[in-house]
């Protein structure tokens, strides 16, 4: 008798495990970028920072690998008016900088794609930036 309590006390217990060591990963839903600045001057070699947060914490996350990054005026009507955006070093943990030609005034629509450390899936988001004369 008693050790059929123990098998079912020890199968409790490691389903308790997996449940608590599941939710201890946050969903790839709960991570989103966010402009740190939404404007920018138009011109030359322009430096956009996005910090990346986990949604259910509040906290930035560092270490994201960026796979994908697009920036085109379609806001504006015109995705074909892309420019290349060039990733540069962040200057805090959780931030990502990226430098890039606005070249003209109105409203740019920037692309990224992420892998987080740890997670499955992707994050995916498109931010808006004003480029102001």
């Amino acid at each position: 008798m008693k050790s059929f309590h123990l098998a079912r006390a020890t199968a409790a217990a490691l389903i308790g495990v997996a449940v608590t060591g599941m939710s201890a990963h946050a969903e790839i839903k709960n991570y989103e970028f966010q402009l740190v600045q939404p404007t920018v001057k138009a011109g030359v070699d322009r430096i956009v920072t996005v910090r990346l947060v986990d949604k259910t914490s509040g906290k930035a996350v560092p270490d994201a690998v960026i796979f994908s990054t697009r920036l085109d005026m379609a806001p504006d009507g015109m995705q074909e008016m892309a420019t290349k955006v060039t990733p540069m070093p962040g200057t805090e943990p959780g931030t990502y900088r990226f430098k890039a030609t606005f070249g003209m005034a109105g409203r740019w629509q920037l692309s990224l794609g992420a892998k987080v450390q740890g997670e499955t899936g992707a994050v995916e988001n498109k931010l808006v930036v004003t480029a102001e004369q």
